[in-house]
């Protein structure tokens, strides 16, 4: 029913869209044979913004309308995935290879190695113009890689300025890291900016209080302002002339910043927005349901430069999947894991797993599953530190006793076992472990084959269940 919904919405979305842009005229695919200079790029990036909520995706509370444009020009995929931790998400985007591919890379506070091939390196050594602002790869210390700047570029104020500076025929990278929505929020911004609790979706993980909806409308609020900086970026580009030959992507590095989400392997963590348009080339109004990753916008942005794709790159040129080349791989499943997110364990060791989704279920396999999946429940301050600090861990923990709240509260804060299986078809939310039960056998042993292929084909250091080495690496 929400895939449904989320077609019904887009496409109405984009009929009107289609019409305002061509006044009503017809568009031929001579308008999408390839543009005739090399693409800017456009990485625009929020933190800590989970799937789906955008307009786009059916969410009637968030406006984000800016993201729904770009959705509505080029294409807007329903089955996104990412690493549920920022470092390595960013690492995984900027190089094309999953985290655990990248030595020190795979942490939060780790550093990327400069030797791992950069999208962003490249385009500058083929005279592209870089830079970023605000957040890019991060948090860790980017000069124990042999970085002398950020691996996203050099720092700007802004785009303006960056805009400004390079020269005029020189086609540019740009990456442009929100904080928001990242916690802490300011309490009650998003009551304050006309918002109303009652119209709030509670996800079913999370218990449905007057807290709770507070908590995730002030989510929304930064998510909105998020949308509009996206929106004065998109005006700079089209007063300039350069939207059309500009690859932009819009997106957020992983899940929502609440209980059970960030920093872990279900849906609400994992799972992200992603719209990408380039109208000199992709045409509008697509909605793909196709699995597709972090480590595939690497791979495309050089291609889409005419860049040979670097061998290291594991991820796939999504170009043809959006041009509608003939040389398309569709993927059935997407791959997704964890190691080491805050210091909140004794030791400073992770909580190491794997998982892999396909459309009707996800397998989790948790590697050192005695350790508490959301950080120890005592270390210094930090209880439970793998869970922001928000009014709604607090009030968890300070419920998590009373009957209503005590499934919520185990969910998310409670130890797991090894292995962990969720029928989709049956149970979207991901609420209910099936591992165990006999129907599910097959499913079980089929997936569980189908993860340790893709562990043994990418050198995964947990593969036959080692790996310990990676816990080692310093958190600086």
């Amino acid at each position: 029913m929400k895939q449904v919904n989320i077609l019904i919405t887009f496409i109405l979305g984009c009929l009107l869209f289609f019409i305002a842009e061509t006044n009503g005229q017809a568009i031929s695919n001579d308008d999408y044979e390839g543009a005739k200079q090399a693409p800017n790029i456009l990485v625009l990036i929020a933190d800590d913004w989970g799937y789906p909520n955008a307009g786009a995706y059916g969410d009637n509370v968030v406006q984000t309308p800016n993201f729904d444009r770009i959705a509505k020009q080029g294409v807007l995929f329903t089955n996104a995935f990412t690493t549920p931790s920022c470092s390595p998400s960013r690492a995984s985007l900027l190089t094309g290879q999953w985290p655990h591919q990248l030595e020190e890379g795979v942490h939060l506070k780790g550093f990327l190695n400069k030797e791992f091939p950069n999208y962003v390196e490249l385009l500058a050594k083929q005279g592209y113009a870089t830079g970023l602002s605000k957040k890019g790869w991060g948090p860790g210390k980017y000069q124990l890689g042999g970085y002398e700047h950020n691996p996203a570029g050099p720092t700007y104020p802004n785009f303006e300025t960056f805009f400004e500076n390079k020269s005029t025929d020189q086609p540019f990278c740009f990456w442009f890291g929100s904080h928001d929505p990242h916690r802490p929020y300011e309490k009650d911004s998003g009551i304050k900016s006309g918002r109303s609790a009652a119209d709030v979706q509670v996800p079913a993980f999370l218990p449905d209080n007057s807290v709770v909806r507070g908590d995730i409308l002030d989510y929304y609020h930064e998510i909105e302002r998020f949308d509009h900086d996206v929106g004065e970026i998109l005006a700079i580009l089209e007063a300039a002339g350069e939207l059309d030959n500009t690859l932009i992507v819009v997106t957020g590095d992983n899940g929502m910043p609440f209980p059970r989400a960030k920093a872990n392997l279900y849906d609400t963590g994992t799972h992200i927005p992603l719209a990408i348009s380039w109208p000199a080339r992709i045409k509008p109004a697509q909605l793909r349901a196709d699995f597709v990753s972090f480590v595939d916008l690497a791979p495309t942005f050089l291609a889409s430069a005419g860049i040979q794709v670097p061998d290291a790159m594991t991820g796939t040129n999504l170009l043809s999947l959006m041009t509608g080349g003939k040389d398309v791989v569709k993927r059935d499943k997407m791959f997704v894991e964890r190691e080491r997110h805050a210091y909140v364990r004794e030791g400073n060791v992770g909580y190491p797993s794997r998982g892999i989704r396909t459309k009707d279920f996800l397998y989790i396999r948790n590697f050192r599953s005695d350790r508490w999946p959301a950080g120890d429940p005592e270390i210094g301050t930090r209880r439970f530190g793998d869970i922001d600090k928000s009014p709604t861990k607090d009030y968890m923990m300070i419920h998590k006793d009373d009957p209503e709240i005590a499934p919520f509260f185990e969910r998310a804060f409670m130890k797991r076992p090894a292995e962990e299986l969720y029928d989709l078809t049956v149970d979207p939310d991901q609420l209910t472990n099936v591992v165990g039960e006999k129907q599910y056998a097959a499913v079980r042993k089929q997936l569980s084959h189908e993860l340790n292929r893709w562990m043994q084909e990418t050198n995964d250091p947990r593969l036959n269940n080692g790996g310990d080495y990676l816990e080692d690496y310093p958190y600086q």
